[in-house]
This record gives structure tokens, sequence and C-alpha cells, in this order.
């Protein structure tokens, strides 16, 4: 695991965005996060479980959460420009992104690959953090100490049969992080990396892998020093790396 102790007020005041803030790796990063001081936002497309993190965050008496429901899947430009302008309204900057929304699609030989399913995936998993960078970069140029966090894979880094647009997604993620950190290189406020979870004990992990033991791997509290390091200013010359979170 990678080994980090963070400070108790590691984020105190900063505004973090965590997209798939409902469930799993999103989910802890969230609770973890607000734990630390930030206020949270927290995008997803299920209302019922965002509602839930916003509730478990107010009763341990942490900074007051916000709610985004947005289907990355068909959320269109409009959709992240309006964020974009509540986000200022509300908060004036933003301190973080954590870019954690991610489908698999189906696990298939390449010649068999719906179409229609690989474009869903290129969708959510490389044309949502695009858009939502993109749209938010004006937010994050005026914070004092930001950092943007892609969603990357061991499947990403040397590709595997049968991962078919997964994979070809997070190659992309990998690009997309190395491209934007080369823009903002010479910007001492911003610094863009990527966490590679790496086997978690979450629903994705379990439709992927539907005859492991769950009990085998890391639950996603374990693997979160690495999530907490890279958002925090402990990690301020932290530039372009692809980091394993049990590495």
């Amino acid at each position: 695991m990678f080994s980090y102790q963070a400070p108790a007020d590691l984020l105190k005041d900063r505004i973090i965005l965590v997209t798939g803030a409902g469930d799993g790796i999103g989910r802890e990063a969230a609770l973890q996060y607000a734990a630390h001081g930030a206020t949270v936002v927290l995008l997803g497309k299920t209302q019922e479980k965002l509602d839930q993190v916003y509730d478990q965050i107010e009763a341990a008496g942490y900074p007051q959460a916000a709610i985004v429901p947005m289907n990355l899947d068909v959320a269109t430009e409009h959709d992240y420009i309006e964020l974009s302008n509540t986000l200022y309204q509300e908060f004036g900057r933003l301190d973080g992104i954590l870019h954690n929304a991610s489908i698999i699609g189906v696990r298939t030989p390449i010649e068999n690959f719906d179409p229609v399913i690989w474009n869903q995936v290129m969708q959510v998993n490389v044309n949502a953090p695009f858009l939502l960078t993109q749209t938010l970069m004006p937010l994050i140029m005026v914070s004092e100490d930001a950092s943007i966090i892609f969603t990357t894979s061991s499947v990403g880094r040397k590709g595997k049969a049968y991962w078919g647009a997964y994979a070809v997604s997070k190659f992309a993620t990998e690009g997309l992080m190395q491209v934007l950190a080369d823009e903002v290189e010479n910007l001492p406020n911003i610094r863009v990396n990527a966490i590679n979870p790496g086997a978690t004990r979450t629903n994705m992990r379990a439709f992927a892998y539907p005859g492991e033991n769950p009990e085998s791997i890391p639950a996603p509290k374990e693997i979160m020093p690495l999530y907490l390091y890279l958002m925090g200013p402990d990690s301020k010359d932290t530039q372009g790396q692809s980091l394993d979170a049990q590495g």
C-alpha cells in the first residue's frame, strides 16, 4: 500500500469535486476528503446514493457537502457549463477534482465488441472527464493550490485481451493526464496526476470478477492514503505521475 499519514486538517477549507461519489471508491474518497476538512461536491447519477453520502457527512459533523446529480453518459456541454456556473456562484473556485466515475462495459473480444457499448464507455471514461476538466479549469485556475486526479488502470498501461473499450479508455486517460500536466507544468498552483486503485472491493470489481472472493482484496478505505496525498498540499511537487494506490 502507498504509505502516507494525512494530517487531520489536510484539506481544511478546500472545495473538492468527486465524480462517481455515490458508491465504491468515490464514496470513500468523498468521506475521507470531508473528514479532513474539505467541502465536497458529490457528483453522480443516482440521487439516492448521493443523499446517503451527504447524510453520512452531515451526521459526522464534517463541512456540509453539495450534491450534483449528473449522468455522465448523456450529459451535454450545456450541463457542464451550468455546473461550472453553479459552482462559481456558490464557491468562486475549485481546489480539486477527483475523476473517479468509470464503467467497464463488457469484456469480450474486439471483433465482437458492440459499438454502442464502446461509445458509451468512451463517453463516461474519457469524454466526460475531458469536458468536465475543460469547463471547470477557470475555477481551478483561481485556486491557490489545486489538484486534478484521474483514475487509471493496469490495463491502461499494458493492454489485456477482452478488456476492450475499458482498457482503451484508460490508455486515453493516461494520455489526457499527461498532456494536461505538461500544459500546466509552469503553473505552480495546479498539479495533475493519475491513480491506479488496483484490485479493490467494489461493485465494479465484482462485476468484472464474479468468481473472486471480495474479502481477498482491499476495501476502498485501505487505498485512501494516495487519494489524500495527491489531493493535499504535500504532493505540490508531484506532476504528471501515474501512481499505484497499492504499489
